[in-house]
């Protein structure tokens, strides 16, 4: 086994196109400012959960992509979503991460828009009568909402598919866990990590790396996962189970405790291209959302989600077995973010050129085809090829 010299390294992997991706999809400045046009521009992602805007008139506020969102549940109970930004100056409508509030009035000239998100107030309007401004037609500019199984996504692109054609039946297999009981968010955390955005979607795709993880070398089992593949890009797999026992001073979780449709001892993951995962074992739900902030960057949401209702003790029951795994001082988190930056160190100077997605288990166990269904589905939108994005 020998090493390689400057010229082997800079060559590419002798592996099939497929298997294996450039570099420069993480670090190239022009490759970025087209994901934002291509992908984040016209796909459905999810902004929230519907349990973070229980009332009327609650809203929270979401940045996408670097477009600042708005989203909203009007008086008439529908989730909207609108571009935060005021009509009249462009000023950053909403600055508060959320709360209730019938009108939103812009601190720079007062102008307030409804629920709806309607111009309902301009301060002095007379002034604008003799070029004939018209307030119903400086309403805010609406994003498309759509909610499925709780989940409130948005999509940019007015003239994008609708979100069932963009799923494909995606969301099918988490239908008896979030589709037959009220479920709500009792964690959120917000965090930068400095790596690019694919770089942290790989962590909950690559079933390879559970074996960085010491929690997962002790109570998981690979070899049982079954991976499922959907149009878009989207993927799901089933099949794993955790011995929580293994694990020194944890313990087995209760069929008493599992959420709807699942077994205490369940993992499901599903991944929603581009940027959405969805994540349960047995008794608590994570979900992922990330927004790139530059080549270098990447915003990462996540919320913890258990049963609505729950009892006190069955909550912090619910929370601890949450915190073990995905908590801001857990165990796997700050490991997966660990190696999304250790990857950027690398990628963004252009020391390393490559890397490999080439395991092969049929689309079981460890198989890398969650990578390489997600590279494809980002080679088809971006009219370049993952394994040589720069033509070069």
């Amino acid at each position: 086994m020998a090493s390689r010299t400057a010229a082997q390294w800079q060559q590419p992997p002798a592996v099939p196109d497929t298997h294996y991706v450039s570099g420069n999809v993480y670090s190239d400045p022009q490759i970025f400012a087209e994901e934002r046009d291509k992908i984040f521009g016209r796909t459905w992602t999810i902004a929230a959960h519907e349990s973070e805007l229980p009332n009327p008139f609650d809203f929270r506020t979401y940045d996408y992509a670097n477009t600042p969102l708005v989203i909203v549940r009007g008086g008439d109970g529908r989730v909207r979503t609108f571009i935060n930004a005021c009509s009249h100056r462009g000023a950053k409508l909403v600055n508060e991460p959320g709360g209730n509030a019938k009108t939103f009035t812009c601190f720079y000239h007062f102008w307030s828009y409804n629920s709806e998100g309607a111009c309902v107030g301009i301060p002095k309007s007379e002034a604008y009568d003799q070029v004939g401004l018209d307030p119903s037609k400086c309403g805010l500019r609406e994003v498309r909402t759509e909610v499925r199984l709780g989940l409130v996504f948005v999509n940019l692109d007015d003239a994008a598919p609708g979100l069932d054609s963009f799923l494909s039946g995606a969301l099918d297999t988490f239908q008896s866990v979030m589709g037959t009981g009220e479920l709500e968010v009792f964690h959120f955390q917000r965090s930068v990590i400095r790596a690019n955005w694919k770089a942290w979607v790989e962590t909950n795709m690559d079933a390879y790396h559970t074996i960085m993880h010491v929690v997962l070398r002790k109570t998981q089992v690979d070899s049982t996962r079954v991976i499922t593949t959907y149009p878009g890009g989207h993927l799901s797999t089933d099949g794993v189970k955790a011995s929580y026992t293994n694990y020194k001073g944890w313990g087995d979780r209760s069929q008493a405790m599992a959420l709807p449709g699942s077994a205490p001892d369940d993992l499901r993951v599903g991944n929603l291209f581009p940027n959405s995962a969805i994540l349960i074992r047995g008794t608590v739900m994570r979900i992922d959302v990330l927004s790139p902030i530059s080549p270098h960057e990447t915003a990462v949401e996540s919320r913890g989600i258990g049963i609505k209702g729950d009892s006190d003790a069955n909550r912090l029951t619910r929370i601890k077995h949450h915190n073990q795994y995905w908590g801001p001082f857990s165990r796997n988190w700050p490991e997966d973010a660990y190696a999304a930056e250790a990857c950027e160190k690398t990628f963004s100077t252009g020391a390393a050129k490559y890397q490999i997605i080439a395991r092969e288990e049929n689309m079981r166990g460890q198989d890398d085809g969650m990578m390489r269904v997600f590279y494809a589905e980002w080679s088809r939108r971006m009219g370049r090829p993952a394994h040589n994005p720069l033509n070069r």
